[in-house]
């Protein structure tokens, strides 16, 4: 197992940003975002790293996003480091496969969910008030359901340890205009059905998702990642029951550990059981291999 990146130092490198897992350094042309060991939970970054996690979210991304070139291009312009410029090269060993170099774009002041299944805080909403950012939903459904449709649900981007809020389209549409909200709308939602139909062949449901999008003149590109575990919801299609949560492999069992231990969800966050690290590990590896049919070796 490689060395654990919790966060990054390159000291001949400008650092612009570190996220909640990212960090980005410009190098004036392009950027470099390097994908760390960090996980975080109800937007709070926990103590504890997950080993080589950055480099399974960077492989997957780097997957969907090839996936995706025919309905959309995207901001990567290469993830193998021998072809990162010159002043990478001190840093060469830490940046592989946890890294790409990416063309600067305008992010979209949106995140762009779409739900095809009910759970989460949809559900939560849905048992409130029978709709979801708005959306109506159909009557009598369990925890987990099938939507009859996926729906476009967006919510606010908010800086790292705020709460992304959940907004309706016309909200969505007074921040971003309304023919850009139209855009990135009919966008998630390709996207997330060409995502769900060769996930389905892997025998992987893909219940919910978040994707970035970002400007680049007056074009609109899919940028920050894709299709990951730590951004969808990510079910096993042969233990698949509505009625309740999940067997998945994605961030929802560090939540629920999280849940049981009635933490406060306030900064700082607890440290986690090596127990919890091993099991997220495992399954952030388990959605590679399923989706790619590669792992880290």
């Amino acid at each position: 197992m490689d060395k654990i990146v919790f966060e990054t130092n390159f000291p001949k490198l400008n650092l612009i940003k570190s996220g909640k897992v990212r960090d980005i350094y410009d190098l004036d042309e392009c950027l470099l975002m390097v994908a760390t060991d960090r996980i975080s939970a109800f937007d709070v970054i926990m103590p504890d790293p997950i080993p080589e996690k950055g480099k399974i979210l960077t492989q997957i991304s780097l997957f969907w996003f090839k996936a995706m070139e025919p309905i959309l291009s995207n901001h990567v312009i290469t993830g193998n480091v021998n072809e990162y410029p010159p002043v990478c090269k001190p840093y060469a060993e830490t940046l592989r496969g946890r890294s790409m170099l990416v063309k600067k774009a305008e992010p979209l002041p949106v995140e762009c969910v779409v739900r095809g299944y009910i759970s989460g805080s949809g559900w939560l909403s849905y048992q409130k008030s029978g709709s979801v950012c708005g959306i109506k939903l159909p009557q009598g459904l369990k925890e987990s359901d099938r939507l009859p449709e996926p729906i476009f649900t967006p919510s606010t981007k908010e800086e790292t340890g705020a709460h992304d809020i959940n907004i309706d389209f016309e909200e969505a549409a007074k921040r971003i205009g309304e023919a850009d909200a139209n855009r990135v709308k009919e966008l998630s939602i390709a996207i997330y059905k060409k995502g769900v139909e060769l996930a389905d062949k892997k025998g992987i449901i893909i219940a919910d998702t978040k994707f970035e999008f970002g400007r680049v003149g007056k074009d609109i590109i899919l940028i920050d990642e894709v299709l990951t575990p730590d951004s969808s919801r990510f079910w096993l299609k042969e233990t698949y029951m509505p009625g309740g949560s999940q067997q998945s492999f994605d961030k929802q069992y560090v939540r629920d550990y999280l849940i049981s231990i009635n933490w406060d969800r306030k900064p700082p966050g607890p440290n986690l059981p090596n127990q919890v690290i091993k099991n997220t590990r495992k399954k952030y590896m388990q959605a590679l291999k399923l989706l790619t049919g590669t792992d880290l070796s």
